[in-house]
Formats: C-alpha cells, sequence, structure tokens
C-alpha cells in the first residue's frame, strides 16, 4: 500500500482523543502528512503518530468511526468520525491493520501454566477438603434437604416419557418387607436423621445413597437378587455410605467444582447444579477407602444381625460370570484392581458367622419382590442383556 495520498483541502479536522492515562475525552486537531499524523491537544500541546506506527481497533459501538491506536501510545484511543478523513488515513497506513508482535511470550505461557495449575490445585485438592470438613458441619436440615431435592430431581432425570416423574414402588406388602429388613439391620450409628429407604420403577441394576439419610433402589436390583440377603447386603452396604458420609461429602465436592468451573466458563443455574449431582449420585464412583469403609461396615451390620456377610459377595460373583467384567451392577467394582480382594474380605467374614434365621419370610420376600406390582421373575433377564449402570 503506498504512503502517498491526495491532501484534503488544509489537512484539517478535529477526532476525540483519549490519552489512556485518565478516563476523559478530549476534543483534538488532526493534520495529516504524507508520513505522519499531528495531534493538537486543547492546551495546545502537540502529539505526532507515525503513519507506520498506527493500528485500527474495531469499535463496537460505531462501526462506521475509524479509532486508531499508536504503536508508540498503545493505550491510547483516537476516533475518527469524518469519513473523508478515515479515507485518507486508510489510504496511507500501511500497518494498520497488522497484529502487534506479541511480547514476553514466555511469561504468557508461565502465567496459563501457573492458572492451570492453580484451578487444579482448587478442584483436586481444596475443594475435597473443604467438602470433609463442611460434611462434618453441615446441618441435618440442609443435608436431608439436599437429599431431597436430588431425589426428586433423579425422578424426573429418569423418566424417559418427559411427562412425570418415575414412579416410586410403594405397595403395602412390599413396604413392609422393606422397613423388616432394615428393622433386622438396625443400624446404631448415631445419625441425626432417621434412614429412608425408597424404590423406584426402573429396571437400572443399582442402588445408591443420597446425603441425609436416603437410600434408593431401582426394580431392578431386586429382581436381579436371588435371596432377601442379598439385597440385605447391598442395603447394609448402603447405610455404610450413609454413617460415612460419602453421598453428603460426594455431593459437596461436585458442587464446590462447579463452582470454580462457574466462575471461570461462566454461570451455571441452579437447576443444571441439581441435575448434575442428580447424575453424579446415580454414578458414583467413591473412593477406594470410601469402599472398603462401607464394606467393613456392611460386614459388621450383617453379623451383628445374624446374616452371612457373603451374601454381598456371592451377587457381585454371580453377576460378574453373568454380565462380563465392565458391565451391569458390577461395573464399578470391576474398574478397581481390589475387586477380587473385597470379595475375598466378605467371604471371610462369613466364616465364623452363626446364621440364625432369614431376613425374611418367603412370603415377605414375594412381597418385596413384586413391590412395583410386577411380576419380577418375568423380569428376570434370560441371558447375555447386561444392564447399563451399577451399584455402589
Amino acid at each position: 500500500m503506498s504512503n502517498t495520498f491526495a491532501p484534503l483541502p488544509n489537512n484539517d479536522a478535529f477526532a476525540d482523543f483519549a490519552d489512556g492515562v485518565s478516563a476523559r475525552i478530549q476534543r483534538v486537531g488532526v493534520n495529516l502528512a504524507s508520513d505522519r499524523v499531528n495531534l493538537t491537544l486543547p492546551d495546545g500541546k502537540k502529539l505526532t503518530w507515525p503513519m507506520e506506527s498506527l493500528r485500527a481497533l474495531p469499535d463496537q459501538a460505531d462501526r462506521e468511526s475509524l479509532v486508531l491506536t499508536s504503536t508508540d501510545m498503545p493505550l491510547a484511543r483516537l476516533y475518527l468520525r469524518d469519513t473523508a478523513l478515515s479515507g485518507v488515513v486508510r489510504q496511507a497506513a500501511a500497518n494498520l491493520h497488522r497484529r502487534p508482535p506479541v511480547e514476553n511470550i514466555g511469561r504468557l505461557l508461565k502465567w496459563g501454566v501457573a492458572a492451570f495449575a492453580s484451578v487444579a490445585l482448587i478442584v483436586f485438592v481444596l475443594v475435597p477438603v473443604m467438602a470433609d470438613q463442611l460434611a462434618r458441619y453441615l446441618p441435618p436440615e440442609g443435608e436431608k434437604a439436599l437429599g431431597d431435592t436430588t431425589f426428586e430431581q433423579i425422578r424426573n432425570v429418569l423418566d424417559d416419557t418427559g411427562f412425570e416423574p418415575i414412579r416410586v414402588c410403594e405397595t403395602t406388602a412390599g413396604t413392609a418387607a422393606m422397613q423388616t429388613m432394615l428393622a433386622r439391620l438396625n443400624p446404631v450409628a448415631d445419625l441425626p436423621y432417621d434412614i429412608q429407604v425408597t424404590v423406584l420403577d426402573h429396571e437400572m441394576v443399582n442402588a445408591f445413597a443420597l446425603p441425609g439419610g436416603r437410600i434408593v433402589f431401582f426394580r431392578g436390583l431386586i429382581n436381579e437378587a436371588q435371596s432377601a440377603e442379598e439385597v440385605a447386603a447391598v442395603f447394609a452396604h448402603e447405610i455404610g455410605h450413609v454413617v460415612n458420609r460419602d453421598p453428603t461429602r460426594d455431593a459437596l465436592r461436585s458442587a464446590g467444582s462447579i463452582g470454580v468451573l462457574g466462575l471461570l466458563f461462566g454461570d451455571f443455574a441452579g437447576g443444571t447444579v441439581v441435575l448434575f449431582l442428580a447424575n453424579r449420585l446415580i454414578n458414583a464412583t467413591y473412593s477406594q477407602k470410601a469402599e472398603a469403609g462401607a464394606d467393613s461396615y456392611a460386614h459388621g451390620l450383617m453379623t451383628q444381625a445374624g446374616l452371612s456377610p457373603a451374601s454381598l459377595g456371592t451377587m457381585f460373583l454371580r453377576l460378574k460370570a453373568r454380565y462380563g467384567e465392565q458391565e451391569g451392577l458390577v461395573a464399578h467394582f470391576a474398574a478397581h484392581p481390589q475387586l477380587s480382594e473385597r470379595i475375598e474380605r466378605s467371604l471371610a467374614a462369613a466364616q465364623e458367622v452363626v446364621v440364625t434365621q432369614p431376613i425374611l419370610s418367603a412370603q415377605e420376600w414375594s412381597g418385596l419382590r413384586n413391590i412395583c406390582g410386577r411380576t419380577a421373575a418375568a423380569e428376570q433377564p434370560s441371558g447375555g442383556g447386561a444392564k447399563d449402570n451399577k451399584e455402589k
């Protein structure tokens, strides 16, 4: 592009000028020469911007104007609204649309790495530590409210029709059988709330615990169990998670991580947070320490109730043989290299247990199997078809 141009009459005009130091906008005189732009400030002071130093900036408010800066004064702005004057500058300034060179790229990279490390530290270290502390001191009312809200969201998430939440199974006989099972297990932990158990009418082979003492079974898990003792073993395992505050801790960690990421990448609506927590708690993957703690608690609870802890291990072994390593109920456990050790521990814990009597009578077990008003035997898989989820 040539640096020569047809001069305007007198080459004089006026423009708005910001010096980049104060917030004041000044009206300045503009005079063009072949190689420079001369500015006259209100106090008479003169500024000279060489043509090669001029850079154009986008003006989002007025796209007809030409907004200039100079590499000599990168924070200053000159707003040319005279179209004739702007045309001359566009013709004369060869570097008008050249991007300025990136300076201190090494320092920028260091800042970027430091920022990423800071976010990782917050999400993976500080948030879990804070969640562990908050889980101990969160008021029971708040913990239970979080669990109840998440439970209702889970019902909506799992509904395939989009019209109403998934149905809660609560036949009289089935509900009574669940309460009999809970009374027999009789968790003695000093919890600030009662254990509340609910069965949802869904084929997923899964059970999980929510903050506030709520334990949720899916119809699919009850149908998969071959005895009431297997259901009781899963029940005891989930009670262990409640006693150890694992669901509350996991929910707080997830919510804290969402908050940090929301500050960085845009806010999340409250409903989105609850939806995320719902999916997170359905598919919770606790640490090996948390799983071992829940296992140990389940072994003790089953032993105390005169039931064999081996029911937990035999159920996983049977389903593992049916569905394979990575599908069905045992998918979560199969992801841990210590799965075999955990099954062995449950079998070992049963060696000195004196089994007194079944946890449910045959009639009660039948009532539990049909708690959703369906015939469980008719829904047993014929083989090979694995469910999509897992029990924790």
